[in-house]
């Protein structure tokens, strides 16, 4: 067992399209709501499921923002989390109180978005954004990695269940690794991706997701498909 590094109530929890989990927002003390909350804590830490136990935790860059009781976070198609809000009161409290409502909103950058992994990044050539997939399908996603040393064993397609998340979870947040049959070059940095939709509704309930392409733990750009 790995423990936190950093104690958090009222934290929201973000899942990546690399599987990674953003632990973001809330308080190091306190209780929610009703001016309870303490230690804001201002570091997001970031939670790697792959990594062996005593290294899955990461504190990552801090904001300069409280954002404790009624914040928010969510993931954009460009891979960056939008992050707003902050209300630990009654109503709407502007002065006179230790954590005032905060009506901003930030973008928090994972460090997969750093250019010097720009050439480990895929990007989708097909499907076009806003296609229609079904269930128990084999669909081939097209891509173009720069990179002189592709890993194919180390390339995923995944799909995110579009979520707003707000009172510390998401009752909609899913993230689905879809199956891959093979991982095929064909020519100019071009790959296909032979991969299996979800079997059913149980798995995947029928709507938009936000598909991406990983290569060694990067993303591309999310494409919206409409799975029914």
């Amino acid at each position: 067992m790995e423990t936190m590094p950093l104690a958090r109530v009222m934290g929201d929890m973000i899942l990546l399209p690399n599987g990674n989990v953003l632990l973001i927002n809330g308080a190091g003390s306190g209780t929610a709501g009703w001016e309870q909350g303490r230690d804001p804590v201002l570091s997001p830490v970031l939670y790697q499921p792959d990594n062996n136990i005593g290294s899955r935790f990461e504190v990552q860059n801090p904001t300069t923002i409280p954002r404790m009781y009624h914040s928010t976070a969510a993931l954009l198609r460009d891979g960056r989390v939008l992050v707003g809000g902050s209300n630990p009161h009654a109503f709407y409290n502007f002065t006179g109180v230790l954590f005032p409502t905060e009506l901003s909103l930030e973008a928090f950058s994972p460090a997969y978005l750093d250019a010097k992994f720009d050439k480990l990044r895929p990007t989708i050539i097909a499907p076009k954004s806003m296609s229609g997939i079904r269930y128990r399908k084999k669909y081939t996603i097209q891509v173009v990695i720069n990179s002189d040393k592709v890993d194919e064993s180390l390339v995923s397609v995944t799909m995110f269940a579009p979520a707003f998340n707000t009172h510390s979870f998401s009752m909609n947040q899913r993230l689905l690794v879809l199956g891959k049959e093979k991982v095929t070059a064909v020519g100019n940095s071009i790959y296909n991706i032979e991969a299996m939709t979800p079997k059913s509704g149980n798995l995947a309930p029928s709507g938009f997701y936000l598909l991406f392409a990983v290569h060694q733990g990067i993303p591309s750009q999310g494409i919206w498909v409409r799975l029914h």
